[in-house]
């Protein structure tokens, strides 16, 4: 057995078909032995895959956008959350983003993440960040619905299924991104190419039990229910929904790619945000490594 060191954000659902691999056996049928990390900070993701803490790492693709214009070595090499599972939800008593005047909203990070996604959402109705409303960082989707609930952020992106749980608790749903950018890579699996190089073989193995754990994602919904309420702690019925929703909107994809249109909206949206002088690349694709993939796929008895 090779044992391998992955990271990945907080015990979010993003996280399925990682813990479906490790839950399933994908990854050992693949003699591979998969410590899984669990960061709050979306930084400490990519810090840790950069220094080589870790090998691999489920991280928000911005991220790895941004360290390449840096000069940096992480890409991009199968896809993630390739379509939003977002509604920015806001305390009972806000009706409206007119309501989120002078207001704070909570994000993953400055840099990176939701707060691109938050800025698009807000100018689209007339409020322009810093002057209408202030940004913190506070880590990812559980800990901004901690901080919804204790009062000390009034909004912020709530990921299925706590958005779900929000709304029945009253809360309020100001914009369901997906609607107005129904492509958008999230989160992928990235990797430092000089180790990814130096490793192939050993990324090619972990690639066709992450091809296998989204296969399985998708034909197996009571056992993957259990694996969430396993592994995130929330009520079944809100488990069960969450697979509801990723599946009927294909949020993870079938056959665990990139999109090159998703990483596209995402690198469009946050050019249009940020003042980012260093930008050298355009394409989606210069950002995407897919030769491990294709590998992969090639070693699976189903095309996918």
């Amino acid at each position: 057995m090779d044992h391998v060191r992955v990271a990945a954000v907080s015990r979010n659902y993003f996280n399925m078909p990682l813990w479906v691999g490790i839950h399933a056996g994908l990854f050992a049928a693949e003699q591979l032995d998969v410590s899984l990390e669990l960061h709050e900070p979306i930084d400490e993701v990519t810090e840790r895959l950069k220094d080589g803490r870790v090998q691999l790492a489920c991280g928000v693709t911005e991220q790895v956008i941004l360290d390449s214009e840096r000069g940096g070595n992480l890409e991009i090499i199968a896809g993630n959350v390739n379509r939003l599972p977002f509604d920015l939800i806001a305390r009972p008593g806000i009706r409206s983003f007119a309501d989120m005047r002078g207001r704070t909203v909570g994000v993953s990070s400055l840099d990176a993440g939701s707060s691109s996604l938050v800025m698009k959402l807000f100018a689209a109705h007339g409020l322009e960040y810093p002057r209408d409303y202030r940004m913190i960082a506070v880590g990812p989707i559980l800990t901004r619905w901690e901080m919804l609930q204790s009062g000390e952020i009034d909004a912020g992106l709530q990921g299925v299924p706590l958005n779900l749980i929000a709304l029945d608790a009253g809360y309020t749903a100001l914009a369901s991104p997906r609607e107005q950018f129904p492509d958008f890579q999230f989160t992928s699996l990235n990797v430092d190419a000089g180790w990814a190089r130096e490793n192939s073989a050993l990324v090619v193995r972990f690639l066709r039990a992450f091809v296998r754990a989204h296969r399985w994602f998708y034909d197996n919904r009571e056992t993957a229910t259990d694996i969430a309420v396993t592994e995130t702690g929330v009520d079944r019925s809100y488990a069960a929904r969450a697979w509801d929703e990723y599946t009927a909107a294909e949020i993870f994809p079938r056959d665990a790619d990139a999109s090159d249109a998703a990483v596209q909206a995402l690198i469009e949206i946050s050019a249009l945000i940020r003042a980012l002088p260093t930008r050298a690349r355009t394409s989606a694709a210069d950002y995407i490594n897919r030769s491990y993939l294709e590998k992969a796929r090639a070693g699976l008895e189903v095309p996918a």
